[in-house]
């Protein structure tokens, strides 16, 4: 049995032990949080969150990308949502590599270098600032006014919030 397999077993008894319900598309708390991929980040356990509370939008680094700021004005626009957070973390997998050094390994795999960015840095602060900023520019996104931004730290399970401006 693959791991694929066995995640089908686990649904399985998933499914069986909980009664059949309907949940409104709508996001309850009408929030999305964008967020890293990496798994040591439970967002509904650190956060105490339900099903049918919050969209979750996850890619590596939480990046704000076009495909993000897609499914942000999907969310708020049809979907009713208002407040973004935007969650980053401590030991991120894009710390450890370079734009270019990542570009280059793509390409000489493949022949073809990749459209999209890869977006690594270097100061999870200053990227999760540039984060806040870029959904706050969007015209695509209706509800700027609560974006917050955050870190979370994967040994104490804590969030620290960042202030856009660090002087003020």
């Amino acid at each position: 049995m693959d791991v694929i397999d066995e995640l089908l077993a686990n649904n399985e008894s998933f499914a069986a032990s909980l009664p059949a319900q309907h949940l409104d598309v709508h996001p309850r708390r009408r929030l999305v949080i964008v967020t890293c991929m990496d798994s040591r980040l439970d967002v509904f356990r650190a956060l105490g969150l339900h099903e049918g509370e919050a969209h979750i939008l996850r890619n590596a680094g939480g990046v704000i990308t076009d495909d993000v700021i897609r499914s942000l004005a999907v969310s708020q626009r049809r979907l009713g949502t208002r407040a973004v957070m935007l969650i980053h973390h401590t030991d991120c997998g894009l710390r450890t590599l370079t734009d270019d050094g990542f570009r280059a390994e793509l390409q000489e795999a493949t022949g073809v270098a990749p459209a999209f960015a890869i977006e690594s840095f270097t100061d999870v602060d200053a990227d999760v600032r540039q984060s806040i900023l870029r959904v706050r520019r969007s015209p695509f996104v209706l509800h700027t006014d609560l974006v917050r931004g955050f870190v979370y730290d994967v040994d104490t399970h804590g969030l620290r919030e960042i202030d856009v401006d660090p002087e003020g």
